[in-house]
């Protein structure tokens, strides 16, 4: 018979090991940053659920900023560059920790909270916990991207109009720059990631997102469209573009 204490120690088992990969993960960028527990400074922080519902105007305030960075006057393309960051956070810390600590914290938009000082970024999980193990890595990190992507597309089409398709291929470019850059800091990681992204692309709400191949654990991604990008003066096309030439060889995600 198990001690009355025995959940409350599995529980800090389970709390302690999050961190931990938590911490490793950081150290493949800034994509991968998320502050965890408790803490002092938390003014100005929102959940993302209030950020997509237009609470305070907070996204309103950060496209500006991003359009102002960018150097753009097209509201689209700023809207765009703030999806597919947004998006790259998101994907990083959820394909990162499923690669890595082979589980998946709860990043519903409900619990993950957001703010962006100076136009900085910054995330924070005050209740760490693990989504259930038994639906599978793959179904985690799928349900994650769900509940994000239905309310931050709507959010963002609702102010900018910007393009469902659009949309969908700044998603597929997300993961797969999430595993790229995961894949330089951890190799091992990378290739489990790619393997988990390869299982995601074909599935709603990626499909449709791009081309994709996986080969000897290396993914491969080239989208369906453009993310808009090319409108900055001097930017030129992303490596996966639609706009580029087609080739062959594209540059491998992991």
């Amino acid at each position: 018979m198990q001690p009355p204490y025995a959940d409350r120690c599995d529980a800090s088992a389970g709390w302690l090991a999050m961190t931990h990969y938590l911490d490793r993960l950081r150290c493949a960028g800034p994509h991968f940053d998320l502050a965890t527990g408790e803490r002092d400074d938390t003014g100005d922080f929102l959940s993302l659920a209030e950020v997509y519902r237009g609470r305070d105007g907070a996204l309103k305030r950060y496209a500006c900023h991003v359009a102002e960075v960018i150097g753009t006057e097209e509201p689209r393309v700023a809207a765009s560059t703030l999806h597919l960051g947004t998006v790259a956070r998101l994907a990083s810390l959820a394909l990162g920790s499923a690669a890595l600590g082979g589980a998946v914290p709860d990043l519903r938009p409900e619990a993950l909270r957001w703010r962006a000082p100076g136009g900085v970024v910054q995330l924070w999980l005050p209740e760490l916990r693990e989504l259930p193990a038994e639906r599978g890595l793959s179904e985690n990190v799928r349900q994650v991207f769900a509940a994000h992507l239905t309310q931050l597309d709507a959010a963002v089409h609702r102010l900018w109009k910007l393009s469902p398709q659009v949309m969908r291929g700044n998603a597929g470019s997300a993961v797969a720059g999430a595993v790229r850059v995961l894949g330089r800091e951890y190799p091992e990681a990378g290739r489990r990631a790619a393997r988990l992204a390869a299982t995601l692309l074909p599935r709603e709400p990626l499909a449709g997102a791009g081309e994709f191949a996986l080969n000897d654990e290396t993914l491969a991604f080239a989208r369906n469209n453009c993310c808009l990008y090319y409108r900055v003066r001097g930017a030129g096309t992303c490596g996966d573009c639609v706009l580029r030439e087609r080739r062959s060889t594209r540059e491998p995600a992991a």
